[in-house]
């Protein structure tokens, strides 16, 4: 759980960088591959994580709108600029609509009344896990897997 605002965007900063490197990693003619056929492809996990945050924002008050496109986009760009955009956004409501007090606050969350700072603490951990998916595919697709959290990986090193 979060108690201070600025240790959010410290994480959300860091977080964000390793999963643009994930999704920039993709390439268009792999957005179809999936661990095995009827789960979720790359293309699908990108777009997730592209417009999935709208959702944890709105739970914890923040004015975030995600990309009203409905459909899974055919060019990695499409998605990695609606990431960005998104990472942006949430960040800009945090630092204006946020403080440590309101962190602590308890707001309702599917029936049950959970910390705003729990809340973004999800969303973090949230796109985590979907970056780990993700990077499965890739090494399945061929593709090279980018270091994230601090060193390189099995393809960048040699």
């Amino acid at each position: 759980m979060y108690r201070k605002v600025e240790d959010f965007l410290v994480d959300w900063k860091n977080e964000a960088d390793g999963t643009s490197r994930v999704l920039a990693a993709m390439t268009d003619d792999k957005l179809e591959q999936a661990i095995v056929q009827g789960h979720n492809t790359l293309g699908w996990l990108g777009w997730h994580l592209a417009t999935s945050p709208a959702l944890f924002a709105g739970l914890v008050g923040l004015d975030v709108k995600a990309n009203s496109q409905q459909e899974i986009p055919d060019k990695v760009q499409t998605i990695l600029d609606a990431y960005k955009k998104i990472v942006n956004d949430i960040q800009e409501a945090v630092e204006q609509q946020l403080t440590n007090e309101l962190l602590n606050e308890e707001v309702e969350s599917f029936g049950l009344m959970v910390p705003r700072g729990a809340l973004l603490k999800k969303l973090v951990d949230h796109q985590t896990h979907h970056r780990g998916q993700m990077t499965v595919l890739l090494r399945q697709a061929g593709l090279t897997v980018p270091g994230v959290l601090g060193g390189p990986t099995k393809e960048e090193s040699n």
